[in-house]
């Protein structure tokens, strides 16, 4: 098997000699290219061509979010992240993460860290998963109908007798699109919603979550919990706050307690499982990972199915493995609408397949159609 080609970049020569170190030492890679800031970074892999990338946000002469979306319109690389994580490094990561970086390694210690190798393990499966990502260098952010979708556009989306496929868009580029203007905050009506949808996503779900929270409308009459798979608080937060500057919902991490109000996001906090009780409210918990992960998708979507029944609505994004398939199960067998996004616009197509592949999908959708999506489903 060929190995995948890395390009590490970094402004460190220490930490990019270190990075190459480690990858090089797997058989499953080789390092074919450094750079010290963004504009080399841009060069580098427009002429190198590689099959993965490893950068750090602070460099330079150009942010980071900046290098992606560059790097994305002119040639698209997978992207993992390796950068220290605090508060001003964690909501530089996320914009990152919503220009098209599939994903994101913390170094341990802050920037120029001496103990990278405590992340080696993490940093080599990601980008063994990041080689075969799909990014997304072009989503369309708003809702197109089936007439404007093109036909057979769903390449290798799988689904079921049950689910009804909606057309893909043409792709433009999520971090190129004009940023939606908003005269503030949504407001929160304080009632608790009476429909509730909780959404899924991993390896990609940052860029595919602010597209598709930039497109909801503006204060729904309807609450939101989402569960991306991030392992801090620091990262959650910051995705939560990204996610509330659209405009469309106010935005917080989720804590013991919460319910699901009308025109309010929760999320998952980065590290801990989110389910809901009796009642339909939310009990965070330090419980043994599932699927390898915490928070999980299915913990989230099962408990929900239980609490909500069919004023719930499940939507799976782009991921890798199996989250979640067995939620969106539970949520249609309670009589709630299933929604998941198709092979087409997934960076990885692994977490909407697999419930697809279960038959418990209603809606198989290109991500620019998700929001009305779920708008249609919620009117049923």
């Amino acid at each position: 098997m060929a190995k995948l080609r890395v390009a590490v970049v970094d402004d460190s020569s220490f930490v990019r000699a270190a990075l190459v170190r480690m990858i090089v030492a797997d058989a499953r890679f080789e390092v074919v290219g450094q750079a010290s800031d963004g504009r080399g970074a841009i060069e580098l892999v427009e002429r190198l061509r590689p099959d993965v990338v490893t950068m750090d946000y602070n460099m330079p002469g150009m942010a980071g979010d900046e290098v992606v979306r560059q790097i994305l319109a002119k040639t698209p690389v997978p992207i993992v992240m390796v950068s220290a994580h605090t508060t001003e490094g964690a909501s530089a990561t996320i914009a990152a993460l919503a220009a098209g970086a599939v994903d994101v390694v913390a170094k341990p210690g802050g920037e120029v860290s001496l103990d990278l190798a405590k992340i080696a393990s993490e940093l080599l499966e990601k980008l063994a998963v990041a080689g075969k990502a799909h990014p997304m260098p072009s989503i369309a952010l708003g809702p197109l109908s089936r007439d404007e979708a093109p036909p057979n556009s769903q390449r290798g989306a799988t689904s079921s007798r049950s689910a009804r496929s909606v057309g893909a868009a043409p792709a433009v580029a999520i971090g190129n699109a004009p940023r939606v203007s908003s005269p503030g905050p949504a407001p929160v009506s304080g009632a608790l919603a009476e429909r509730v949808v909780v959404i899924g996503a991993s390896t990609g779900g940052p860029a595919a979550l602010d597209a598709l929270f930039r497109a909801l409308p503006r204060g729904p009459s309807f609450g939101v919990v989402v569960v991306q798979h991030m392992a801090t608080t620091d990262l959650t937060a910051a995705l939560a706050a990204r996610l509330g500057s659209h405009g469309t919902m106010q935005v917080r991490e989720a804590i013991d307690g919460d319910r699901p109000r009308s025109g309010l996001a929760l999320i998952a906090p980065g590290g801990r499982h989110l389910a809901f009780v009796a009642g339909g409210a939310v009990r965070l918990n330090d419980d043994p990972m599932q699927h390898g992960v915490r928070p999980a998708v299915d913990i989230a979507m099962r408990s929900a199915a239980t609490a909500f029944g069919a004023r719930c609505v499940g939507v799976l994004l782009t991921g890798m493995g199996r989250d979640g398939a067995l939620g969106l199960a539970a949520i249609k067998a309670s009589g709630g609408r299933t929604i998941a996004q198709d092979a087409a616009t997934s960076v990885v197509y692994g977490m909407p397949k697999a419930a697809a592949e279960l038959g418990v999908v209603d809606d198989v959708v290109a991500l620019p159609n998700v929001a009305a999506a779920i708008v249609r489903a919620l009117s049923r």
